[in-house]
């Protein structure tokens, strides 16, 4: 197929180019009833092709045109037997997998440290979770991936499983290895499913980690917008082979999709595919060498640590990322938040995410030189700073438990209920602090970087009180919960 063609982006152009009289839907009407100010803000040509599904612009749910077209592209480009474009981002992606795949009560293996979306999966589909437990840092503080041999050793527990569900990249950029497990998973005769939301990028360079794709998933997910050029909520989901059947993913589509999507976003995803299949290589090379030369830079800072490569070979670290570059800031004295506070507010520099102990920068094709070096002399400056140390204080609370070794991410605790049982249970609120013992009604994810520390159905633990209110206390935010401070919490009533 001709990679240089943009087939939708091409078709509302071409709409906007006959001139006709819009009586349909959206009610702006090209821009022309849309407010003052936010149309010049925006502009004209993005007001335009603010259209609907109609003959000539095709229809996303059931396309027989552009986005038909646009959508073999990017299979042909991804390697992948069907693509179907996303404009609810790698949720509806995730959500879409599991609802395909498996059926109510059947059991699919899935690592704890999944996005929250998978448990809004588990809970449409009616699914049972096996959760595998990632390889933990405990130096760096942060879950890495599953590794072959937790694949092997969980299909052999439970040889009734249907699915493995693997996560791969991390947030942090840490890739499994894809193909051994992918011999496992099939030798067994399971279905392979891949949040791969943060690497869709690594189709387009030989530097950059194995593809999902490439290593046979059944379904993956990318995020098109995360670390490539399509708009904010653009995702593709990637089918390969008979294992997951192609009408029931479809049909779960039809009912996750929107009847009115936002087709500048769809357009985008057409382009960023097009971007990417011409010019994908050449510019991942040069986004690449930036980011492995600050990686450096910020090593030869004093109290800073930036992993890359050496950490490869590790229990749950095959393969790594470079556009990820993860800024170890303990040494410094400040927590994740305090740090991506500050960069904010003195330097006005915004990173993707922070923790406890890290800063989360993503590089990607729009990252240019000048961002770069003013990244670097952000970190130069926080370096300098003679500040009174709280956190990390000898008196400080974070400090104390490092000390004594009992600061630890909290194991996963049991799992009473399926999530969708106790998601739909009555439920009542109790106090969060007296609450252990209890069967969680809600999801309580740390946001970044959206991954579950308890879900519906499991038993809240003293341990996750405690890490808990440590992360409140250091500047997290809890989405998940109706109260988001945390005073109360949704248990399954008693």
């Amino acid at each position: 197929m001709d990679q240089h063609r943009a087939p939708y982006f091409q078709a509302l152009l071409d709409y906007v180019d006959s001139g006709v009289q819009p009586f349909h839907t959206p009610g702006h009407v090209q821009g022309v009833g849309m407010d003052l100010a936010f149309r010049e803000f925006v502009g004209d040509n993005i007001c335009a092709i603010d259209l609907t599904p109609m003959p000539g612009i095709d229809d996303l749910l059931q396309p027989t045109e552009a986005i038909k077209e646009a959508q073999e592209l990017a299979a042909e480009a991804w390697g992948a037997d069907h693509t179907f474009f996303l404009i609810n981002g790698s949720t509806s992606g995730n959500q879409c997998m599991m609802m395909a795949a498996i059926n109510p009560g059947e059991k699919i293996a899935v690592p704890r440290n999944s996005h929250k979306s998978m448990l809004g999966g588990l809970v449409m589909s009616g699914a049972r979770p096996i959760y595998m437990q990632p390889e933990v840092d405990l130096e760096l503080r942060m879950d890495h991936c599953v590794t072959p041999e937790t694949v092997a050793r969980t299909i052999e527990q439970h040889p009734d499983l249907v699915a493995v569900y693997l996560v791969s990249p991390t947030y942090y950029g840490v890739a499994a290895d894809l193909a051994a497990i992918e011999r496992i998973v099939h030798g067994a005769g399971k279905m392979l499913l891949v949040d791969e939301a943060w690497g869709p990028h690594f189709h387009f360079h030989p530097a950059l980690p194995l593809s999902a794709t490439n290593a046979g998933a059944d379904v993956c997910v990318n995020s098109t917008h995360k670390m490539l050029s399509a708009f904010s909520q653009c995702a593709m989901l990637h089918h390969k082979g008979e294992r997951v059947a192609l009408d029931r993913l479809e049909a779960v589509l039809k009912m996750f999709l929107s009847t009115s999507p936002n087709l500048p976003m769809v357009a985008s995803l057409d382009v960023a595919r097009k971007q990417m299949a011409t010019e994908g290589e050449a510019l991942l090379s040069r986004t690449i060498a930036l980011a492995e030369e600050t990686r450096a830079r910020l090593n030869r800072i004093p109290g800073l640590y930036c992993f890359g490569e050496e950490l490869q070979g590790r229990h749950g670290i095959f393969d790594l990322d470079p556009t990820k570059v993860t800024v170890t800031v303990k040494g410094l004295g400040y927590t994740g938040y305090e740090a991506s506070a500050l960069l904010r507010r003195r330097y006005n520099i915004q990173v993707e995410m922070a923790d406890l102990f890290n800063v989360v920068a993503l590089f990607t094709i729009g990252t240019t030189r000048e961002a770069a070096e003013g990244f670097i002399y952000a970190f130069e400056e926080l370096a300098r700073d003679d500040r009174p140390i709280d956190m990390f204080a000898p008196s400080g609370i974070l400090e104390e438990r490092l000390r004594r070794g009992t600061f630890r991410l909290p194991a996963v605790p049991p799992m009473r209920m399926l999530p969708r049982d106790a998601f739909l249970a009555d439920a009542e609120f109790v106090k969060f602090r007296e609450s252990s013992g209890r069967i969680c009604a809600e999801t309580l994810t740390p946001y970044p970087p959206g991954i579950p520390v308890i879900a519906p159905g499991e038993e809240i633990t003293r341990e996750i009180i405690e890490y808990l209110r440590l992360e409140l206390k250091a500047g997290v935010r809890i989405q998940g919960p109706f109260d988001g401070e945390l005073r109360v919490i949704r248990v399954v009533k008693e």
